[in-house]
């Protein structure tokens, strides 16, 4: 893509743009907002100190330079940014506006670390200018940061501190290679950022292997901001700087060559960054034998009609199941689905906005971008619910179903919940940007619900080859990072419950090992689908929660006819969350599920559920039941049971059609949720 770059002088924006260039992208000019005083302000957005450099940088780099004036001021300060008059980011979209009116670009360089606050104000200001904002450095480890950018040659010097432990007379002025050591330090001895991502110190790059020429400093001289005895504050002013053309004269490519800069494989190929602190079941890494997935001309069709089921929980859960659009135009069908999802919302107090996550099992996944598109019209709100598309063998009658869980407060609650989502947009090395019009993760008190992920390399949003292993592992990889950015102590092992869909059967035994090997006590259902997102192999759907570790684990089961009934069970201390996966078995393929077997499996995984909550009146019972199309289930005799068994509980159900539920012999499976 082409690409321009937000500069502000400093090593974060310059080792963003040589992420930009490793990772295929074309910087073609430069943007940057000037101090309105043309001195230091306190911008919550932009490093103003150092702006008398900015040109020379655009000279060194030969490239276009766009600038505007900025007063700094932050109208709106919140989470969530909405446009305001005046405020500084509108003064980033009018420059960006002016520069796509000269210039085709598509991208922004943006040199973002650690502060939602700017990701999300310049995101905010791409998706209304239809740019796809490039934050390479976000979520690094800042230690690893640091040593690539000395390692790849950004000559940056400390132009201002404000940090204990820097000193303006002994610290500004030097290169952050000779700082190394002393900000290592402090990072040990006070918490430093040794990026200086919490304001501790900003820089300027005199010279990289993306310039031309060095600059040079002629004159300048300290200005002491605030002369505190613990944590002085004091900058560079420059009073004089020009230009050293480097020799010999060397083309880009060729000033880039030998750098360990990596690109975005790189980023996933390196596992030893990740300290995930428990002990991993090796795993053949091998590469995998190829299977070529379901034949989806080859597998029967299904389709159960249900009517919209939904039940709310005395703390705020909404559960909305058997939401189907029966259209046989695509986007028809989703406006069908939506407008019943919005009159159940209705019926409670809720709204879209409510909703925090989404499941669309689709029939045709050739199909995702018209059934998207009335989709993305009803979420287009800046914290859109999470979500996860499948494909299964529905008919020609319903090309798409979907359960939704939302949630409201509704002014109960004593304290208030807190609800919070992660919406990142930006495109990184760190986890996927959301590639639709969903969040990552919504978090609601202690219960995080995260989207569908799959083997996405995040730098280029490409499927990492390799195979089912390749991708199981990256994808966990996603799994556990989202949920450490939702909240630092949480991590893969809160997970409680999950789904791993995949496209063959014979991913299920690689999927659960190395599921395995990374946590326990999660349970998991395994279900063979048609279809995933990009040709994917594999797709984790979970939920967590921050006390995992107060939760208890059984294994139970019990014989009805010929049919295995094993649960897996998982609840908290409090038993007020309790979840479960149910396997109905049995060798002989040739059998049939009755409705007595189902009747009984059925009381046995409420019976589970309810266990300790017996008589408790204001449990909700959310059940999944996927069933193998090659079985030929009497899914309706199945369905009728259930719409009975609602008027003496509160219960909602899905019936999912797949190609197999975690192996040949697996008739049917459940995954269930109580809440109260």
């Amino acid at each position: 893509m082409k690409v321009v770059a937000l500069i502000s002088g400093g090593k974060d924006s310059t080792f963003n743009m040589m992420q930009c260039i490793a990772a295929g992208h074309q910087i073609v000019c430069l943007a940057n907002l000037v101090p309105h005083s043309k001195t230091e302000i306190d911008s919550y957005m932009y490093q103003s100190v150092g702006h008398e450099a900015i040109d020379l940088i655009a000279a060194a780099m030969d490239l276009p330079l766009y600038k505007k004036e900025t007063m700094g001021v932050a109208n709106d300060q919140g989470k969530n940014y909405k446009p305001s008059k005046n405020d500084e980011v509108e003064d980033l979209y009018l420059l960006l506006k002016e520069v796509m009116e000269e210039m085709e670009v598509e991208a922004v360089s943006v040199g973002a670390i650690l502060s939602d606050y700017q990701r999300i104000r310049v995101e905010n200001v791409c998706v209304r200018l239809n740019l796809v904002p490039l934050a390479y450095l976000w979520q690094q480890k800042q230690a690893d940061l640091f040593n690539e950018m000395i390692k790849c040659e950004v000559d940056a010097i400390v132009i201002k501190v404000a940090a204990l432990g820097l000193e303006p007379n002994k610290h500004l002025g030097r290169s952050l290679s000779s700082l190394q050591p002393h900000l290592f330090a402090m990072n040990e001895k006070y918490g430093l950022n040794v990026c200086g991502e919490g304001g501790e110190y900003e820089t300027l790059t005199l010279d990289c292997p993306l310039f031309k020429s060095r600059i040079v400093i002629d004159e300048s001289e300290i200005v002491m901001h605030t002369n505190d005895t613990i944590a002085p504050v004091g900058y560079l002013v420059f009073k004089k700087l020009s230009l050293s053309l480097k020799t010999p004269i060397l083309d880009l490519s060729s000033r880039l060559d030998g750098l360990p800069l990596k690109n975005c494989d790189d980023y996933v190929g390196d596992e030893a960054e990740e300290d995930l602190e428990y002990s991993e079941k090796k795993i053949d890494e091998e590469e995998d034998d190829a299977v070529d997935g379901v034949d989806n001309h080859s597998v029967a069709k299904s389709h159960i009609e249900q009517k919209p089921i939904s039940a709310q929980s005395a703390d705020g859960w909404l559960w909305i199941g058997g939401i189907q659009g029966k259209s046989s135009d695509p986007s028809e069908a989703m406006q069908e689905a939506m407008n019943s999802l919005k009159s159940v919302l209705e019926l409670y107090g809720h709204n879209t906005k409510d909703i925090c996550s989404i499941c669309m099992y689709i029939g045709d996944m050739s199909q995702y971008l018209d059934l998207n598109k009335y989709y993305v019209e009803t979420f287009n709100h800046s914290n859109p619910p999470t979500r996860a598309c499948v494909e299964v063998p529905f008919d020609k009658r319903c090309p798409l179903q979907i359960e939704a869980l939302s949630w409201s407060q509704n002014g109960s609650g004593d304290p208030p919940i807190e609800r919070c989502t992660m919406h990142v947009q930006s495109r990184s090395h760190w986890a996927p940007a959301n590639i639709g019009p969903y969040s990552q993760a919504v978090r609601v008190g202690d219960i995080i619900k995260l989207a569908g992920q799959i083997g996405l390399i995040p730098g280029s949003l490409e499927l990492i080859k390799g195979g089912i292993r390749a991708q199981c592992k990256l994808t966990l990889r996603h799994i556990g990072r989202l949920l450490k950015a939702v909240d630092n102590n949480v991590n893969l092992r809160d997970v409680v419950q999950g789904i791993c869909y995949l496209t063959d059967v014979a991913y299920v035994e690689p999927a659960r090992k190395i599921w395995e090997s990374k946590t326990n006590n999660a349970i998991v259902n395994y279900v063979v689908v048609t279809g995933l997102p990009k040709n994917a192999f594999v797709e984790w759907w979970v939920w967590a929660h921050k006390h995992n570790n107060q939760f208890e684990y059984e294994e139970r089961g019990k014989r009805i006819e010929n049919f295995s009934i094993s649960i897996y069970r998982r609840w908290n201390y409090e038993n007020n969350i309790a979840a479960l996966v149910c396997l109905v078995e049995n060798q002989d393929d040739t059998e049939e599920v009755s409705k007595t077997v189902f009747v009984e499996t059925l009381s046995y995984v409420i019976e589970k559920l309810q266990q300790g909550h017996e008589n408790d009146e204001k449990s909700v019972y959310d059940l999944k039941v996927f069933y193998p199309v090659s079985k030929n289930l009497k899914v309706e005799i199945f369905c009728e049971h259930l719409d009975n068994l609602k008027e003496t509980i509160s219960v909602v159900y899905t019936f999912v059609p797949v190609v197999y539920s975690k192996n040949k012999n697996t008739y049917l499976s459940i995954c269930g949720v109580r809440n109260q």
